[in-house]
């Protein structure tokens, strides 16, 4: 099966998203799937006003439809609500096309933040947006739930994995740093709730990985703290198995799949008890969810390391892609269905001269189009 997925988050952007679905497309590779990215690579991109170093893409609809033929693939996956999660979307109606869609990121909090615009009306546009697809994929139970209670339909369980030969305890390297060390990943932006984490009185030393538009800002507030820059791949790995703390001070990540890799690297977590903390922590002895931090933060120290990559052990990537590729397979197997059902249209008009199935087809096609437009 082949697999065209199509993201306005990618790279040089490092962040959830675009670590997902790299490592989504790794995995399917090895149980016989391939997944190709329709992303903004090619087209024309400007710079996010609220947000510095992320730029969107500006797709034309024309050079969008070529990309999603020359693909040729048995489903469409669309990643992201932004512009080319929607020029792929408008695709997909207008053709009569299935679709699946994954709900990754709050934008309804992350936008309340940086604008006047309320949460309320955010989430009508994203329930409009996913209200087409046949499945909406989402991280955890309780996301799952609140997104039914805000009215989103057809959810699905699409959970997340860790890189654990990548991501392991042994990776270790020694920090001149005082101890306890208490270390967070991610982008040093608003939405993280960085000053939760840096303000806390705490022994040893608080270590911060990653970059972003509050960088400079709190590097200036909390000069104690140690700011290294963004880190990847072997380089993160061994920084992050030498902290005795994972930090996920953040309340609006849908998931927040640094949790799984510090867990893999033997780093119990400290987190709010929110969702994804609740959904890959919850009341396991791999780390401890208080709305306290500072209490959370110290009451880890004492956990088992070996238990935390105990659990990790159970959350492979291959598992995760096996839930994303149940989900798409509904959306090949309509399509394949969609082609029966045009051979056998068009026998029927061949045998009669008002090919009435034909007819309410384009009826069809049309009321569909009329629905999508703005």
């Amino acid at each position: 099966m082949k697999v065209l997925v199509a993201t306005d988050a990618w790279h040089p952007q490092v962040n959830g998203v675009v670590r997902t679905l790299g490592s989504l497309a790794r995995a399917a590779s090895k149980l016989g799937a391939a997944i190709d990215f329709l992303s903004p690579e090619g087209f024309r991109s400007f710079q996010l006003p609220t947000y510095p170093g992320l730029r969107l893409a500006v797709p034309s609809r024309g050079r969008v439809a070529a990309r999603i033929e020359a693909a040729n693939a048995d489903a469409i996956h669309i990643a992201t609500e932004g512009p080319i999660g929607f020029a792929v979307r408008s695709y997909c109606r207008h053709n009569r096309r299935p679709f699946t869609t994954s709900y990754t990121t709050r934008f309804p909090e992350y936008i309340s933040t940086r604008s006047p615009i309320p949460e309320s009306l955010i989430y009508a546009v994203l329930r409009w947006f996913h209200a087409d697809a046949t499945v909406t994929m989402v991280a955890t139970p309780s996301l799952m739930s609140e997104l039914g209670q805000r009215g989103f339909a057809h959810l699905g369980m699409w959970t997340r994995g860790v890189d654990i030969d990548l991501f392991r305890p042994d990776r270790a390297i020694e920090l001149s740093f005082p101890r306890p060390v208490f270390m967070t990943v991610g982008r040093v932006a608003m939405e993280k709730n960085l000053e939760a984490f840096l303000s806390l009185d705490l022994p040893g030393t608080k270590v911060v990985i990653g970059t972003g538009p509050q960088e400079q800002k709190l590097k200036r507030e909390f000069p104690d703290a140690k700011f290294l820059g963004p880190l990847e791949n072997g380089t993160l790995a061994a920084h992050l198995a030498a902290a005795d703390v994972f930090v996920f001070p953040s309340r609006t990540d849908t998931f927040g799949i640094v949790q799984l890799e510090a867990l893999a690297s033997g780093v119990p977590v400290a987190a709010f008890p929110v969702t994804g903390p609740k959904d890959v922590v919850g009341d396991r002895p791999i780390g401890v969810l208080h709305e306290d931090l500072g209490r959370a933060c110290m009451a880890a120290l004492a956990l088992s390391r070996d238990a935390c990559r105990k659990f990790a052990l159970d959350h492979s990537w291959e598992n995760s892609a096996r839930q994303f590729l149940g989900h798409v397979r509904k959306v090949a197997g309509s399509r394949e269905l969609e082609a029966a059902m045009t051979i056998t249209e068009a026998a029927a008009g061949r045998c009669s001269s008002s090919p009435p199935l034909e007819s309410a087809r384009h009826r069809s096609a049309g009321r569909a189009q009329r629905q999508d437009e703005p």
